[in-house]
């Protein structure tokens, strides 16, 4: 990954600016470290792809910078992901990054894997700013900070269900728990 994380650098340099509200593209191509037993993409390389994904997202809409001026960083909290098709070795494939919406507490993104047209994986991440000091960042700082928050965006209902339902399950306190 060390070495992709290189190239992913160099490449993201060259492209276009983006909004923090813009959809950002990165590609990749499968590469022999990216696979597992089955000869195909492995589960977990996926989640470490999306990272680089929401990573030029953020490098490509200066919102990396004003965030580490600031003394955030990023966390990743929950997320989601459905597997529809398989990557194998040499294959090209696009991830599309956007910002879905947020609430008083997460900031939630969309994450999609394409070949071509079609869907490979798509994924769902609920995420959090940090101070390096110590703390979080509420929600209202961060949108501040993007200087140009949509008004209107909002969180699909699907999402917020998600959320309460994966947040009360981590606890215990899903439908098919007993309380204890």
């Amino acid at each position: 990954m060390y070495f992709r994380l290189l190239l992913f650098l160099l490449r993201v340099r060259r492209k276009s600016p983006l909004s923090i509200w813009d959809t950002s593209h990165a590609s990749f191509r499968v590469n022999p470290a990216d696979l597992d037993v089955q000869r195909h993409m492995n589960n977990g390389r996926y989640l470490s792809i999306m990272d680089l994904g929401r990573m030029d997202l953020m490098l490509r809409s200066g919102f990396w910078k004003k965030v580490t001026d600031q003394g955030w960083y990023p966390v990743v909290a929950g997320q989601t992901i459905t597997y529809r098709r398989s990557l194998t070795l040499g294959q090209k494939f696009d991830v599309a990054t956007r910002v879905i919406g947020y609430d008083e507490r997460w900031i939630y993104m969309e994450q999609v894997f394409r070949r071509g047209s079609t869907v490979i994986a798509d994924a769902i991440v609920r995420a959090r700013f940090l101070r390096t000091s110590g703390g979080s960042v509420d929600v209202q700082e961060v949108l501040a900070l993007t200087g140009d928050a949509p008004e209107d965006q909002v969180l699909p209902e699907w999402v917020g269900r998600w959320n309460r339902e994966s947040s009360a399950h981590s606890r215990g306190l899903g439908e098919n728990s007993r309380e204890r």
